[in-house]
């Protein structure tokens, strides 16, 4: 090897990858009320959360047959205003619908 070779190797950095985690994820669930209509749930499942109707329909109903259900999965920050949303339109709207996070498992 030539004496340029060599200390051209020794000079050369290698840049070390740090592991980076994937930020946690969070739930965001709709809750079931005796006032809120089955097609106002719909509704803000299709506004904020981007579902069809089939979609919406399907989450509703987990909503109204058990209890809750699951609107979408998203970052903290996401599902925080995902959540603020919700609970800002609703109430303008005069509808007490229930939303809240969980940790995703």
């Amino acid at each position: 090897m030539a004496v340029d070779e060599q200390s051209f190797e020794e000079n050369v950095l290698t840049k070390k990858r740090e592991k980076v985690e994937k930020p946690p994820l969070y739930r965001v669930v709709l809750h079931n009320d005796n006032y809120t209509t089955m097609e106002f749930v719909v509704l803000v499942l299709q506004k904020f959360f981007y579902k069809n109707e089939t979609e919406a329909n399907h989450i509703m109903l987990n909503v109204h047959k058990k209890g809750r259900g699951i609107a979408g999965i998203f970052t903290f920050e996401v599902a925080e205003t995902k959540l603020s949303q919700v609970h800002s339109f609703a109430k303008n709207q005069d509808h007490p619908l229930k939303c809240s996070l969980e940790p995703d498992k």
